[in-house]
């Protein structure tokens, strides 16, 4: 029997790789976060509101910030409310496309259409996951990291990016990433009535002004 060559041997392993590494990336990933029955998310974006009040009520100089807390359940409710009525302004309004990553997001031709999103807080972390349409395929993709804020815009420094179940090494993005957010950074200013946020203990943290 003819032995292979070590190249052969060496273009096959790549080729498998590869293949392994496409099935990862389409494969979907578990969940970051659980549906949540209409009744309950109806009440959690109620409560989201009713924090979001609180923190916009002026504040005496007598009394310290306001601090609210906001679970993922919490906003996972109301991303769910402006997925919904964005798709029902784009039926009515006969647009065709996806829900962008918000409600006043277009998608520009060409660009990957976000189809899906939910967020979760683990520890002091932000873990988003979002699905987008390539080449006809739902693609997951699942990022993570250190939400924060500095001179009144949001910040997030990453630690986690997979895009199916493939991870990614956060070196290898955390560049573009940050470019991108440089881009973006009017969408990143905070509401004039906040003056910090972070993630901890499980729960989203803004300190009123």
């Amino acid at each position: 029997m003819k032995k292979w060559k070590l190249d052969r041997i060496i273009s096959l392993a790549t080729l498998a790789s590869s293949i392994i590494a496409i099935v990862l990336v389409l494969k979907k990933p578990s969940p970051v976060a659980q549906p949540i029955p209409p009744a309950i998310a109806k009440v959690k974006a109620e409560s989201f509101q009713e924090k979001i009040d609180q923190i916009e009520q002026p504040r005496p100089a007598s009394q310290p910030p306001a601090e609210v807390r906001v679970n993922a359940e919490e906003l996972n409710a109301v991303l769910a409310q402006a997925a919904q009525t964005t798709a029902s302004s784009m039926l009515q309004t006969g647009v065709p496309g996806s829900v962008p990553s918000s409600a006043d997001a277009p998608v520009a031709p060409g660009q990957p259409e976000v189809k899906d999103y939910q967020v979760n807080f683990d520890g002091d972390l932000a873990r988003g996951q979002f699905v987008v349409e390539i080449g006809g395929k739902d693609v997951y993709v699942t990022l993570a990291g250190h939400l924060g804020s500095k001179d009144g815009y949001a910040t997030f420094d990453p630690t986690e990016f997979k895009v199916g179940d493939l991870d990614i090494p956060t070196s290898l993005i955390s560049g573009a990433l940050q470019k991108r957010l440089a881009e973006e950074r009017d969408r990143l200013k905070l509401p004039n009535e906040v003056e910090s946020i972070k993630v901890e203990n499980g729960e989203l943290v803004m300190t009123q002004k």
